[in-house]
């Protein structure tokens, strides 16, 4: 295990999603399935408790705990996209996979994770301020998924 490991609470499919994670996107992969002892408050002896993936080369582990804690949006994976095609990729998987679409290009995927699926162009002129940041925060705003188009013509003025 790595020093430091975003943990994960699932309800009872921390494998399924670190699998889906992995098939998704570029970087990421499964490691060790680890299963309980002992029953445990989420299940039983021979479950599995938790997994090791990464996402995007992130380490992070899933922990089968039950229902006690979900997931909210005070945590999120922000996936940087090159364009439309790789944005839509990635919203798409997630969002086709029995996820819910957000706003601002933020989704939740099945399991409740929110990932935010950001094209560079739209961070990009974040960081470039004034006017262009007014303009394309103003179109971003008005989205669920991210236009990268529209937001390259709001930067345009």
């Amino acid at each position: 295990m790595k020093k430091n490991t975003i943990c994960l609470w699932y309800e009872r499919d921390a494998e399924e999603a670190a699998h889906f994670y992995a098939r998704t996107f570029p970087g990421s992969t499964v490691g060790a399935v680890h299963r309980a002892p002992a029953d445990f408050p989420g299940g039983r002896a021979g479950q599995v408790l938790t997994v090791e993936f990464t996402v995007c080369g992130i380490p992070c582990m899933g922990l089968n705990g039950g229902p006690a804690f979900k997931q909210s949006e005070a945590f999120s994976f922000q996936i940087a996209t090159e364009d439309q095609t790789e944005t839509d990729r990635y919203w798409n998987a997630i969002v086709g996979n029995s996820g819910t679409e957000s706003a601002c290009g933020w989704c939740k995927d099945k399991w409740g994770v929110s990932w935010q699926i950001t094209p560079r162009v739209l961070t990009d002129a974040m960081a470039q301020g004034g006017d262009v940041a007014k303009r394309a925060f103003a179109a971003m705003m008005e989205m669920g998924k991210i236009d990268v188009a529209k937001i390259t013509a709001a930067i345009n003025g």
